[in-house]
């Protein structure tokens, strides 16, 4: 492990690669905030006349058949395009890799045997499904969130590369992620049908299970996202960055409303402030947080400053 000044830098053409991913999430927010208006309001209950046309319900069935699918490409477009103007494009690639085959792996493995999230299977909302069972845009999601939820913690954990901190790293990210998940599953489950649980959970119908699943999964996919992109790095390069918070924060925004909308209270009510806590305290760290405000006691030979030093 060597220590190089100047080298924890983000590539030379990083602002103009960088520049691409503010549309990006634009197009994303965009698409959320006008897909959460419309399944709170007409979308909601007994469809107005004017949606009752042909001309609107073949624009209904598009809409149904693309949305979903489109936001989240958007989303994962979004924080590809950021992590390859702070990373670099092969780490960028490597990120994504990572998040989307473990995910996969994981969703392929739940919906076959119930393991780790409990038995469910996914409806043809969310577009077209891998092996029949997992709808593409799902392993994009564990992508892009995994990514925001590590670039949180890069403004609140101490940023070492040690193999002790990203477990910690790990295990906080697959934390930071589930925390998306308490609202989401009972909106997407409960008040409508993108996918079906076929047990009957305490929570809305999802069974305890699914939340250690998705602990346990988030943890994996942050460890092997940690291991290509260092804890300093992420601290150093990502964190700073409001492009990621935006992104969790966004996505927060549509389940927490459908939530509300179907009167299930404690889903919006505990979603929101399991959402809260990470959010307020990236806003309240200092700025930078660790990476730019602390010189941190070397580990394992390595020495390190955020303004100077670069762990590769």
């Amino acid at each position: 492990m060597g220590v190089t000044s100047g080298r924890n830098q983000p590539p030379g053409d990083a602002p103009a690669r960088e520049r691409l991913s503010t549309p990006l999430l634009t197009a994303h927010v965009v698409l959320i905030l006008f897909s959460t208006v419309a399944m709170t309001t007409f979308l909601a209950g007994t469809p107005p006349a004017w949606l009752q046309t042909e001309s609107s319900q073949r624009a209904l069935r598009i809409g149904w058949t693309f949305s979903g699918p489109t936001y989240v490409v958007l989303g994962a477009l979004a924080a590809l395009v950021h992590a390859t103007g702070r990373l670099g494009w092969r780490r960028a690639l490597a990120l994504l890799a990572a998040g989307a085959l473990i995910s996969l792996a994981a969703e392929l493995t739940g919906t076959s045997t119930g393991l780790p999230f409990g038995p469910y299977s996914y409806t043809p909302l969310l577009g077209w499904r891998v092996a029949g069972l997992v709808p593409f845009p799902i392993p994009l999601s564990w992508f892009y969130m995994v990514y925001c939820s590590l670039a949180i913690l890069g403004r609140l954990l101490v940023p070492r590369d040690d193999l002790r901190t990203r477990l910690a790293w790990a295990a906080s990210g697959g934390l930071t992620l589930t925390a998306w998940d308490v609202s989401m599953d009972p909106a997407m489950s409960f008040a409508t049908a993108h996918w079906l649980w076929h047990t009957r959970g305490f929570f809305y119908g999802m069974p305890l299970l699914n939340w250690f699943g998705w602990w346990l999964t988030g943890s994996i996919v942050a460890f092997a996202m940690v291991s290509i992109a260092r804890p300093t790095r992420i601290a150093a390069l990502v964190s700073p960055s409001p492009l990621p918070l935006w992104l969790y924060a966004i996505n927060g925004v549509f389940p927490i409303a459908i939530c509300l909308r179907h009167q299930l209270w404690w889903a919006a009510i505990l979603g929101a402030a399991a959402m809260a806590v990470p959010i307020g305290l990236a806003i309240a760290a200092p700025r930078g947080g660790w990476a730019m405000n602390r010189k941190l006691r070397p580990r394992e030979g390595t020495s390190w400053s955020a303004s100077t030093a670069s762990v590769d």
